[in-house]
């Protein structure tokens, strides 16, 4: 497959002067966060974007140590100006408090505000079904966007790692879960555990209903 930047589609007008890029992870799990995050830079620099990170892909088609690796790449390019990214998180709790679509615009919304982000001088290109606040006017989703968009692929890197670490360190307070191996999705061993020690404070309880007693 051949990548680009962004699909033949011309969203914006002159006055765009940036791109940004984002994708969630973590809409699935039984336990932990849902993580979004936001790349963006500027449209005029596009080509050397496409030089740096020539090499991402969708999180899901990477090793573990790649992802790793990109994401210090991007963390490289955020010090030197040459991109800007934001993550933004929301816990179990407020999952289960609000739902899962509430959840992900919040998420969203607080990546677009940690980018100072000006509606009119952007242009969004968002993963799956995501989509930007309704001011955003120069917005797409795209299908599989993190396959085929290389700002969403390192969108969809940067979060996937982030959440990873975050789920790594909650394995050190609940080793009866093993969350270092399965992140808090739903494996056949997680759902033993689950049944075995009950649930924890990161589990989401209204992803457990039917499941086991909450």
């Amino acid at each position: 497959m051949t990548f680009k930047l962004i699909p033949n589609v011309q969203l914006g007008v002159k006055k765009i002067k940036y791109q940004i890029g984002i994708d969630e992870v973590g809409r699935g799990p039984l336990a932990g966060p849902l993580t979004l995050c936001a790349v963006m830079i500027q449209k005029s620099t596009a080509k050397n974007f496409l030089k740096i990170f020539r090499g991402v892909n969708d999180s899901k088609q990477l090793t573990e140590k790649q992802r790793k690796g990109w994401a210090k790449v991007a963390k490289w390019a955020k010090e030197r100006n040459r991109i800007d990214f934001s993550i933004s998180s929301v816990k179990n709790t407020t999952i289960d408090k609000i739902g899962l679509a509430r959840a992900v615009r919040r998420a969203l919304g607080n990546c677009l505000k940690k980018l100072e982000a000006i509606p009119s001088e952007c242009e969004i290109f968002l993963d799956g079904s995501l989509y930007a606040p309704k001011e955003f006017l120069y917005q797409k989703t795209i299908i599989g966007g993190d396959s085929k968009v290389k700002i969403i692929s390192l969108a969809s890197i940067i979060a996937k790692v982030h959440r990873d670490r975050k789920m790594e360190r909650l394995s050190k307070r609940y080793p009866q879960y093993s969350f270092e191996i399965h992140k808090g999705y739903g494996t056949k061993a997680h759902y033993r555990a689950i049944k075995k020690h009950g649930i924890s404070n990161i589990h989401r309880k209204s992803f457990l209903r039917g499941i086991v007693l909450v």
